[in-house]
């Protein structure tokens, strides 16, 4: 039997990530089973661990993914050639967030679990991908506000992390909030 190509691998990771996208839309993160997952695939449940040994895997290749994306929207925003001011930039970078709610909602839980079930490549994958988000988000204020040093920026970007992961509860409240 011939062997995947790349393409037809990604093609399949993604698969998978996009069924646990649509199932964590719909229910909690411990509601999300691999079972469920394949229901919603062309993969049996047994096909799925080709690609991700645990559920909290498949989360984390999500998260990674969502970051990616991101990513791509903070250098689009980097690259658009205007400049920005600071509301301006505070605005832009708002309004790249609005299609990751995945990314906020992931992030707003304890991230322990996932990390803990998950192998060093998978981890090692999702780190880079956050790395590249945080060089995204500093080249953005670097080139809207050329006037601020490295350090500023560095002070920005470790405020401006840990606070994307308390943003979902306030922007998205449960039935019981409301």
């Amino acid at each position: 039997m011939p062997r995947a190509t790349k393409e037809q691998v990604l093609h399949r990771r993604d698969e998978i990530l996009d069924a646990c996208d649509e199932l964590y839309r719909e229910s909690s993160f411990k509601e999300v089973t691999i079972k469920g997952i394949a229901a919603r695939t062309s993969f049996s449940r047994p096909s799925i661990y080709n690609y991700f040994q645990t559920i909290e895997e498949i989360f984390l290749g999500l998260l990674q993914r969502e970051y990616e994306r991101w990513a791509v929207e903070l250098e689009q925003i980097r690259d658009g050639g205007e400049q920005l001011d600071v509301e301006g930039l505070a605005c832009a970078i708002a309004h790249s967030l609005e299609g990751h709610a995945s990314l906020l909602r992931l992030q707003s839980m304890n991230l322990y679990e996932i990390e803990e079930n998950s192998r060093i490549e998978r981890l090692t994958d999702f780190k880079l991908a956050f790395k590249r988000a945080l060089a995204a988000f500093d080249g953005c204020v670097a080139a809207c506000l050329p006037d601020k040093d490295e350090e500023y920026r560095r002070k920005l970007c470790l405020a401006f992390f840990p606070f994307l992961y308390g943003v979902f509860p306030y922007s998205e409240p449960t039935c019981k909030q409301c």
